[in-house]
């Protein structure tokens, strides 16, 4: 038990750095910038200024007490593991609206926003799956005549239809109407009522699957978080504009990765779904 005990604070630890001080420390020290070089778009932009501020802190006393020093560190641990959780708690608002599942409810200016982008998203998705019909018509027409039909133009009318939805779009957002597709996907299979049946569903999974799916979720939980951090950045801009490369930055990839692990996600569950539902059928026929 001692062993089991010291094991799972070790790995608490280890979480703890990881998701919360690291990142917090970088961000403390970016805002520590943002304070320092914040004064103004002319100081900002000067590689002068920039030189001056690096060579003051050089000369910064440092003669600081050992006690000093540990409250020191202790003060900045303690800023970066709350910076953790303001973006964690901000990376739950960032998974509501990438996810949109309950858009509907939304308050009324970002429901109206969130309706007229389903509106747009629409059209385009409609537009996409005329031209990728219209592809596999003309090749099913060429065909008949004997002649060859070139896959790639319906590869590529396919991918632009992907690249709106999976079926025709719900939700305000790429990863929304992935999560939505597959909601869809598993109420088309008889049999599954995939809420009220997946706490059974899960107690019965392999280990292999269970741990997929795990990390998976978790993926797009850090994802989320990742967005969270964007935010944190975006606020350094009204200080120091330079931040804004940051926020840019960790934007794009949390948009990037909040796509990859929804899509991820929904696929292994849709799987999962898809085995359950036949495990069910089959088992019906044989009694």
């Amino acid at each position: 038990m001692t062993d089991f005990i010291s094991t799972l604070s070790k790995k608490l630890a280890e979480r703890w750095l990881t998701l919360l001080v690291l990142p917090g420390v970088l961000y403390l020290a970016a805002a520590a910038t943002a304070a320092a070089l914040g004064q103004g778009v002319t100081r900002s932009l000067s590689l002068r200024g920039l030189v001056h501020q690096v060579g003051v802190w050089a000369k910064a006393p440092a003669a600081v007490t050992t006690g000093g020093q540990i409250v020191l560190l202790g003060a900045v641990l303690a800023g970066s593991a709350a910076t953790g959780l303001a973006a964690q708690a901000l990376g739950w608002a960032v998974e509501s609206l990438s996810l949109a599942a309950n858009w509907r409810a939304w308050p009324v200016p970002l429901r109206n926003l969130a309706k007229w982008r389903v509106g747009a998203r629409r059209t385009k998705w409609t537009k996409a799956s005329a031209d990728y019909q219209s592809a596999r018509e003309e090749a099913a027409e060429a065909r008949t005549r004997g002649q060859y039909a070139d896959p790639d133009k319906r590869r590529a009318a396919f991918r632009r239809v992907i690249a709106v939805a999976r079926i025709q779009p719900d939700r305000p957002t790429w990863s929304g109407d992935r999560m939505h597709a597959m909601d869809e996907q598993l109420r088309a299979e008889p049999g599954v009522d995939l809420p009220q049946d997946w706490p059974t569903l899960w107690i019965g999974l392999e280990d292999a699957a269970r741990k997929d799916i795990t990390e998976a979720r978790t993926a797009l939980t850090r994802a989320t978080t990742l967005g969270g951090w964007a935010v944190l950045y975006a606020v350094l801009v009204i200080w120091w504009w330079p931040a804004v490369v940051a926020g840019a930055v960790t934007a794009v990839t949390a948009r990037h990765r909040i796509r990859t692990a929804a899509d991820t996600y929904a696929e292994l569950v849709a799987a999962v779904g898809r085995r359950y539902a036949a495990a069910e059928r089959e088992s019906g026929a044989a009694n």
